[in-house]
């Protein structure tokens, strides 16, 4: 027998949220949803987060859901202290999403999306004592500002925050959770969600190259990598407004129910 979830009966979300709000939760579970197509998921572990404009609350997935059944109207609005404010389903939220998405989203308070993925990939090199390789370009995009936090258990322990936030740094758009996984962050959820797809991908090129080796590996000079990651960085790269379209239409021509 199949569970049905039901919402909390009261006036609909999009009814009760602005614009803004409401756009970035659309952008949110759009996420979501192309995380599940990428196979970026984890069971209904790991989670993607959106702070609210203006405010120091955010966005984050209900505990218990799939990737691909995160809509706009079910995600779960939590407060900088973790109360919270708006649960239409009434599942909660898992606890490590909390440590870890309050922890980014206060000590970087321009990061308007923070994306967490347990990737087979993305773990694997999480474990490499080499962390991730100058070997693709694919790696130019994230390789040079990666940073790395060492692995202290499941994220319920509130003090290991100063310790991430640090670990994080003040410019870092990525991090390497060592023994864990990934997580990147954005202005956007189109920026985060692109470091993340880069980061993976070049995860998963690293885990095929060093099979045959280490000593097999060609690293590119650093000459070369700073010249990929300047032209993966520069203003006005047309990818910048033309991905997330693209993504979307991928959902829509798989009838994803994302927006509702």
């Amino acid at each position: 027998m199949s569970a049905v979830l039901k919402p909390n009966p009261s006036k609909p979300v999009r009814d009760r949220v602005g614009k803004d709000e409401w756009d970035l939760r659309v952008d949110l579970a759009a996420a979501y949803q192309l995380a599940a197509i990428f196979k970026w998921t984890d069971l209904i572990y790991t989670h993607f987060s959106a702070r609210l404009p203006g405010h120091g609350e955010f966005l984050i997935n209900p505990y218990g859901l799939m990737f691909e059944e995160i809509t706009a109207s079910n995600l779960i609005r939590i407060g900088h202290d973790g109360q919270v404010l708006d649960d239409p389903l009434g599942l909660g939220y898992n606890e490590a999403g909390f440590v870890i998405h309050g922890c980014v989203h206060e000590a970087r308070p321009e990061a308007q999306c923070v994306i967490h993925t347990h990737t087979r990939a993305g773990v694997a090199v999480s474990a490499m004592q080499c962390g991730l390789l100058p070997i693709s370009q694919h790696a130019m995009r994230v390789q040079r500002q990666v940073t790395y936090h060492d692995y202290e258990g499941i994220a319920l322990d509130m003090d290991e925050r100063t310790r991430m936030a640090n670990d994080l740094g003040k410019a870092s758009k990525a991090m390497i959770l060592r023994n864990h996984g990934l997580l990147t962050l954005g202005e956007s959820v189109r920026e985060a969600f692109e470091l993340m797809y880069y980061l993976d991908c070049a995860c998963q090129i690293q885990v095929d190259a060093v099979a045959g080796g280490l000593d097999n590996v060609i690293r590119m000079s650093k000459q070369a990598g700073d010249a990929a990651a300047a032209q993966f960085e520069r203003p006005g790269r047309p990818s910048a407004h033309k991905d997330w379209p693209a993504l979307l239409r991928l959902l829509e021509r798989k009838g994803s129910n994302y927006a509702s």
